[in-house]
């Protein structure tokens, strides 16, 4: 008789209780219900969002009408979405020539490709999606949207408007006010008197002035320095006052991460041989934008926000477009709904930006935190 040897011979070891601290019950029970103070503190909080959120779901989603063309269509006790899909199409690209619309639909399929494949990671050639988002994606869009070039009608910029202008304005302030903001924190940081004097006075000069201010320069000083006969074009100065105003901001954030790190990596990269721009490029500034990610995506956000501003310029963004459907005679009455929906829109897109910067933070931990 043989012996299986698929058989134990031995007793298994004892191993740990099963985690269960997994799933929806397990998070609960690890952070709302992990103590009794915890426990009573989140049931109250519970009740009282319970009480505030179910009228604003009843008015928002249960009682709404969704359905229609004009406010006849609004007959029940909640909101009336009508208004927004009703305006949808100026809500989303303003005054843009109807027939040229496919255009701005081709920009923000590329916009929305270039971010999904730069946010998934396991993605290939992210440099070269990302050297093309940066260098690329500017050049096609603006042949796109303002046209006058390969047959297509020119549109000008006074046309745009709605969420498009919001994100053209937000995409290119944010693309141009950082690599500025870098170009100013080195400059502060200089040993050269005079290149640290002119940054420090750019940036002193911006932050103390408020940004409605800078787009009231933008709109009506900057015009008085340029030749008659030269056509600066409103958009075009709204985005060098925003790009001018939040580059100062952002010299400030990356000025605090460039100081956090110590003079030791300076030295290691000099006696490596490096120059200045090899040890600030390769090993201090790498480390010094890791730290101050935070600090930059909070300043994204302000910036997204700080698009609504450029309306008292005669630009009309995302919110100003449904102000003005507002003042519309047969929409009269529809603000809460208007609002609400900018609200959620400007939500949507600042959580993302958020969110991404958790991720961000989460993979380039490399052992600063303590």
């Amino acid at each position: 008789m043989t012996t299986d040897s698929t058989f134990r011979t031995e007793m298994i070891e004892a191993r740990d209780a099963p985690d269960q601290r997994r799933g929806v019950i397990g998070w609960f029970r690890a952070n709302l219900f992990n103590g009794p103070i915890n426990s009573i503190v989140s049931i109250v909080v519970i009740y009282l969002l319970a009480r505030l959120i179910w009228p604003f779901l009843e008015w928002a989603v249960i009682d709404a009408d969704w359905i229609g063309t004009t406010r006849d269509a609004c007959t029940g006790q909640g909101a009336c979405w009508v208004f927004i899909s009703a305006r949808f199409e100026s809500i989303i690209y303003g005054f843009y020539p109807e027939a040229a619309r496919w255009r701005v639909d081709i920009v923000f399929a590329l916009l929305a490709i270039l971010v999904a494949w730069l946010a998934v990671p396991k993605l290939p050639y992210k440099k070269w999606v990302a050297l093309f988002a940066l260098i690329g994606l500017p050049i096609i869009a603006y042949f796109l949207l303002v046209g006058g070039s390969f047959g297509l009608e020119y549109v000008p910029t006074r046309a745009w408007g709605g969420l498009m202008l919001t994100l053209t304005i937000a995409v290119l302030g944010i693309v141009g006010s950082l690599p500025l903001g870098i170009i100013l924190a080195l400059g502060r940081r200089s040993k050269m008197p005079f290149v640290k004097g002119i940054c420090v006075i750019f940036i002193e000069f911006w932050r103390g002035v408020p940004l409605i201010t800078v787009l009231f320069m933008a709109s009506v000083m900057l015009p008085l320095f340029v030749p008659g006969n030269f056509d600066f074009d409103k958009l075009l100065r709204a985005l060098i006052g925003i790009m001018f105003f939040w580059s100062a901001y952002m010299a400030e954030v990356i000025r605090s991460g460039l100081q956090a790190i110590g003079k030791g990596q300076t030295e290691a990269g000099q006696a490596l041989g490096l120059n200045y721009w090899q040890r600030t490029g390769l090993i201090v500034l790498p480390q010094a934008l890791k730290l101050v990610i935070p600090g930059i995506v909070n300043t994204f956000i302000a910036l997204f926000k700080d698009t609504s501003l450029v309306l008292i310029i005669g630009l009309f963004d995302l919110l100003a477009i449904i102000r003005a459907g507002l003042t519309d005679s047969n929409w009269l009455g529809f603000s809460t709904e208007g609002y609400v929906f900018a609200a959620a829109v400007y939500w949507i897109f600042c959580f993302s930006m958020s969110r991404y910067s958790l991720y961000i933070e989460r993979r380039l931990n490399t052992g600063h935190k303590r």
